[in-house]
C-alpha cells in the first residue's frame, strides 16, 4: 500500500461515525479515564490487522483501559534513553555556560550535541511507534513491544524511506490541524476550543492510528486480512 493510499484511507476512516469521534474526544480530556481513549486507538490498530475497516466499539472498557496503560509503559521505557541523553547534553551545555570564554569549538560541540540528541529522540520515536503496532499485532502482548530485532526487521520491510516520508507527512498534517484548531479558537473567542477538543483532535488521533496500522501492514508480513468472495462451485 503506497503512502497516498494510506493517507487517503485513513483520512476518511474517522468520518464513518462522528458520534464515536466525539465520545473519544470526551474520554481523552478526562484524567485517568483517558487511558481508555489510548486503548481505543490501540484497538483500531488491532482491528485493522484483523481486516476490519470499521470504527470499533467502546465495549470491554476494562480491556481498553489496560491497553492504554500498556502504551504508557512502552512510552516510559522508550523514553529512558532519550532522558539519559538529554541529561548528558544538559550537563555539557551547563559546563559550557559556566565557562568565562566560549571557543568556536565549544559552540560547535554544543550545537552538535543538541543536534545528535534531537536525531536520536526522533529515531527512538520512530521505533516506538512500530513497537506499539507490533504489540497490537500480538493482541496486546507487552513483550512484543520490546522484540527489537523483529521491530527493526519490520521497519526494514516497510522501508526506512517510506516510513520517514510517512512520518514527515504526519508531522506536517499535525501542525496544520493544530494551527487550524488554534485559529478557530481565537476567531470564535474561545468557543471553538469545544470543536477542537471534541472533533478535531480525536479525528486526527483516529486518523493517525489507522494510518500507522496500514503502514505497518504494508510490510511483507501483517497485511490486513482481505475479505474475498467465495468461489462458486463448478
Amino acid at each position: 500500500m503506497e503512502i497516498g493510499e494510506i493517507i487517503s484511507d485513513a483520512i476518511k476512516f474517522p468520518s464513518q461515525k462522528w458520534s464515536k469521534v466525539v465520545i473519544l474526544g470526551i474520554i481523552l480530556i478526562i484524567p485517568i479515564v483517558n487511558f481508555i481513549g489510548a486503548g481505543y486507538l490501540f484497538r483500531i490498530l488491532k482491528a485493522t490487522f484483523a481486516g476490519i475497516d470499521e470504527l470499533p466499539d467502546f465495549d470491554e472498557v476494562g480491556e481498553l483501559f489496560i491497553d492504554g496503560l500498556k502504551i504508557l509503559v512502552v512510552g516510559i521505557v522508550y523514553a529512558i534513553p532519550v532522558v539519559i541523553i538529554g541529561a548528558i547534553v544538559s550537563i555539557i551545555l551547563g559546563l559550557g555556560a559556566q565557562a568565562t570564554t566560549v571557543s568556536s569549538f565549544d559552540m560547535f560541540a554544543i550545537v552538535a550535541g543538541s543536534l545528535v540528541y534531537v536525531i536520536i529522540a526522533i529515531i527512538i520515536g520512530l521505533i516506538e511507534s512500530i513497537a506499539i503496532a507490533n504489540m497490537a499485532l500480538y493482541e496486546g502482548d507487552l513483550g512484543a513491544a520490546f522484540k527489537f530485532s523483529e521491530i527493526m526487521e519490520r521497519i526494514s520491510l516497510i522501508g526506512w524511506g517510506k516510513y520517514i516520508v510517512w512520518y514527515i507527512i504526519m508531522v506536517l498534517l499535525g501542525a496544520v490541524v493544530y494551527a487550524v484548531a488554534a485559529g478557530i479558537t481565537i476567531v470564535t473567542f474561545g468557543i471553538g476550543i469545544i470543536v477542537a477538543i471534541l472533533v478535531i483532535y480525536p479525528y486526527f488521533s483516529i486518523f493517525g492510528a489507522r494510518s500507522l496500522a496500514l503502514l505497518f501492514a504494508s510490510s511483507e508480513e501483517g497485511e490486513p486480512v482481505q475479505e474475498t468472495e467465495p468461489t462458486p462451485a463448478e
